[in-house]
């Protein structure tokens, strides 16, 4: 858990970096290959991607140590982080609102932990559990891909592509936690021939792609909480149904209701608390 709370840190630091240099990027650059070219000329946006970069080697080990279900939903942090982050850039300060939409996100986050408890399941995944995984993901990310093509600029199309962005983060994961159990238990040369190993590699690139462009089609504030509650249920759902993680159910549900309740209005309380819009860039 540890490993991922650092892993969200990182996540958050590399958003906020990326944001700032979405900003100088074209609009006619969205959804085309040219808009990581113009970003890579962007010390900004390198430093951005270092962060992406250290969170996935935090989110490896905490996915080595511990269930998916686990460890992703501390992603939820990520939100928060990366407002408090943006503050020093803006030079502005949080609202008592956002510090109470803060406490929403983080007592939550505990509560619903704790009541759920995801334990148990397996290292690896049959290629049955596999395929319908991959599948229904894959047509999340097409739906939100398409239903953004149709959407100009703005707070609609920067959510659907952070959707997009999320699902693919959520099956990056699942994908690493596979290849990285591989590599501890069989060495370098098995997570080279490792299909999940280029699953992750595809999917992470899929994902980092369609955040850019969220970022550049909209403000944190519209594609943070996609990305970020995206992110925790399909991971919650991967680790399930592909990993054959256990949560608690029964009477457990109702203060794990609570939980998400509290999650979802701090989510929505803090993206609006700060309007974190073209200042970046200055």
């Amino acid at each position: 858990m540890f490993f991922a709370f650092l892993g969200a840190a990182s996540n958050a630091t590399g958003t906020v970096l990326q944001r700032k240099a979405a900003l100088t990027v074209p609009p006619e650059d969205a959804l085309r290959p040219r808009l990581m070219v113009d970003m890579v000329h962007q010390p900004v946006w390198l430093l951005g991607i270092c962060g992406v970069i250290g969170a996935a080697l935090f989110q490896a080990l905490a996915l080595v140590t511990g269930p998916l279900a686990l460890a992703q939903p501390v992603f939820i942090l990520e939100l928060p982080l990366a407002l408090l982050i943006s503050l020093p850039v803006l030079q502005r300060s949080l609202p008592r609102s956002g510090w109470i939409a803060v406490g929403f996100m983080v007592t939550g986050l505990a509560i619903g932990l704790a009541f759920a408890a995801p334990t148990g399941g397996n290292a690896q995944a049959s290629l049955a559990r596999w395929i319908p995984a991959l599948a229904v993901c894959a047509g999340v990310l097409l739906f939100s891909v398409s239903a953004a093509r149709h959407r100009p600029s703005g707070p609609a199309r920067a959510a659907l592509l952070a959707t997009g962005a999320a699902v693919g983060n959520a099956l990056t994961a699942a994908l690493l936690k596979s290849a990285a159990d591989t590599f501890s238990s069989h060495g370098f040369s098995a997570f080279l021939t490792s299909w999940q190993t280029y699953g992750f590699a595809v999917f992470g690139i899929l994902a980092v792609f369609l955040l850019e462009n969220s970022l550049q089609a909209g403000p944190i504030a519209a594609s943070q909480p996609a990305l970020t509650l995206g992110d925790a249920v399909v991971s919650l759902v991967l680790g399930i149904t592909v990993y054959s993680e256990h949560v608690r159910t029964g009477w457990w549900l109702l203060p794990e209701v609570g939980a998400i309740a509290l999650i979802v209005t701090g989510t929505i309380h803090l993206s609006r608390a700060v309007p974190l819009t073209r200042e970046l860039a200055h």
